[in-house]
């Protein structure tokens, strides 16, 4: 069954079910709250929220790492009823005027800093009337929709309001008060809108409401088998649905303890699944990938995981392996999906053969339908077959803020959701995804997907991540191009590569180009821009072969 329920209905649900057990814990701040104060933290902010004047359906922008205020404003804005639209850590001057002007956002809650950008001094830059302005009282040319700035922390800023200064407004407003907001609240209306990577265009708001992301949340903590015994570690960002949707909500809407860290730090990770025991733990493959490889990884107790969830990009299948066998996570679980399903798609579940949980990302969940197509002609292929992944149901967005015609691009007039990704239905109802349609390559009439290379060569025992992009040839159309980081200490050069695969995988298969690197350029949620490896690799092929 569905649940017909607001983001702020389910924390009082919970909280009245477990008012003891602890809602989160922040170690590195010795912050411990139970449900039950989780509960009287999230009313007490809603009720600052209206004394601040902001009214159902207005649109709340949020710019921080994963800071306890970040959390509460999460559960708070889902009480009263404004949509909190989601920043991006890693934004820049022009990409926050962007978004702030884009959502109309009225409101814009701040943190001081993330890695060594001033956000008091860019918002600053974009608004220079904060200087001269009354709390509250912002007229920004650049941004006219833009009239309170709120910062996490007690620090005086002309114009801003400290974070106690922006609480203590909720004296103005009675508890009835935010019960009579709360009835007024419907299930279906937008609750948090989410703005997209962008590597292609400006980034586009997805409109999520409360019946998206409530039901998201519980399906995928159905999937771990999550109660209020559990302890899950969230170190990925609550910017993007993996951390408020497949973190935050999935484990709220079972009651289970939140361990959350400010912002991803390996060691700092496994500390806190040691000392608190957890056991659930959530990461991108690079960050399980940086936490096995951490020199003092053997030093940890990991021994209490049973549960998490590897998402975010294509999952290694060595890497899964280790997560299982090493760590111990061997109920871990794969999900796939975008953020305009809200996000979650396809899941395994703990009880799927290994075999299954490396191989694919589970079957649709339940209430989703999925079909496979022909990206040409439209028409549903047969299993074993690769076409372009479509969804349907309840975990579908409403669409684009004020964007018409690419909603109308992404979701047919049927209500299928276009995923843009390549997948496969194998004999069992289970799904592969092979790739993006735009990143598969096709080499000399050929189509090769570059998972099934990376796949290969993670085998390889010095390397600990490889990404595989094509190039433009003017032989073959395209050629491949491996980027490759290698193991500590280990050595490799690209003969000895080529070598390794020779007799192993067909020869068109065999990257043209190697080249061997410490890092990739990620986005904030840590997810690999292919779309920039593409655009170096490009460059570095045109240097190789002399051809502009």
């Amino acid at each position: 069954m569905l649940k017909h329920q607001t983001v702020g209905g389910v924390v009082r649900e919970i909280a009245k079910a477990n008012p003891s057990t602890e809602a989160y814990v922040y170690p590195e701040h010795g912050i411990r709250k139970t449900y039950r104060e989780f509960d009287e933290e999230t009313d007490r902010l809603a009720r600052a929220f209206m004394g601040m004047g902001i009214a159902k359906g207005e649109h709340v922008a949020i710019w921080s790492d994963n800071k306890r205020e970040w959390l509460l404003s999460q559960f708070a804005t889902g009480k009263m009823g404004a949509v909190l639209v989601t920043v991006n850590t890693n934004y820049q001057e022009n990409e926050l005027t962007y978004l702030l002007e884009q959502s109309d956002a009225t409101t814009l809650i701040l943190g001081e800093e993330f890695k060594g950008t001033s956000y008091i001094d860019i918002i600053n830059s974009i608004c220079p009337e904060l200087a001269g302005s009354n709390k509250g009282d912002l007229n920004c040319s650049a941004l006219p929709f833009l009239k309170r700035v709120i910062v996490m922390s007690e620090n005086e800023y002309s114009g801003i309001y400290t974070w106690s200064e922006f609480e203590a407004l909720a004296e103005s407003i009675t508890e009835e008060q935010l019960n009579e907001r709360m009835k007024a609240l419907h299930w279906d209306d937008v609750i948090n809108i989410q703005y997209t990577s962008g590597t292609t265009g400006f980034p586009k708001g997805v409109m999520l409401t409360h019946m998206n992301i409530v039901n998201n949340g519980q399906i995928i903590g159905d999937f771990m088998n999550l109660t209020p015994n559990d302890r899950l570690c969230i170190p990925v960002p609550f910017f993007h649905c993996f951390g408020c949707v497949l973190g935050t909500l999935a484990a709220v809407t079972h009651g289970t303890t939140m361990v959350l860290l400010e912002q991803f730090d390996p060691g700092r990770v496994l500390q806190a699944v040691q000392d608190e025991k957890c056991t659930g733990l959530h990461g991108v493959p690079t960050m399980f990938i940086a936490e096995l490889n951490h020199p003092d990884y053997s030093k940890y107790d990991t021994s209490t995981l049973r549960t998490g969830i590897m998402a975010g990009s294509p999952c290694p299948i060595e890497v899964m392996k280790k997560v299982i066998n090493d760590m111990g996570a061997d109920e871990i679980t794969i999900c796939y999906g975008q953020t305009e399903s809200s996000p979650v798609i396809t899941q395994t579940t703990s009880h799927d053969a290994i075999e299954k949980r490396v191989a694919t990302v589970g079957k649709p969940h339940p209430h989703v339908e999925v079909k496979i197509i022909d990206p040409v002609t439209g028409e549903e292929v047969p299993a074993g077959v690769p076409g372009e992944l479509c969804t349907r149901g309840y975990l579908i967005m409403k669409g684009y803020y004020k964007n018409e015609e690419a909603t109308r691009a992404a979701i047919d007039e049927d209500g299928w959701l276009h995923t843009g990704d390549i997948a496969i239905f194998d004999k069992d109802g289970y799904i592969e995804i092979t790739g993006r349609i735009k990143d598969m390559i096709i080499r000399g009439g050929e189509n090769v997907y570059p998972r099934e290379i990376e796949e290969f060569l993670y085998q390889h025992p010095s390397i600990q991540d490889v990404q595989v992009v094509g190039v433009p040839d003017p032989k073959y159309g395209e050629e491949l191009m491996a980027w490759i980081i290698l193991k500590d200490k280990e050595q490799l050069d690209s003969e000895e590569l080529r070598n390794y695969c020779k007799g192993k995988i067909s020869h068109h298969k065999i990257p043209k180009y190697i080249e061997f690197v410490d890092s990739y350029p990620m986005t904030a949620s840590g997810k690999i821009q292919k779309y920039l490896l593409r655009e170096m690799s490009v460059k570095k092929a045109e240097v190789e072969t002399g051809q502009a």
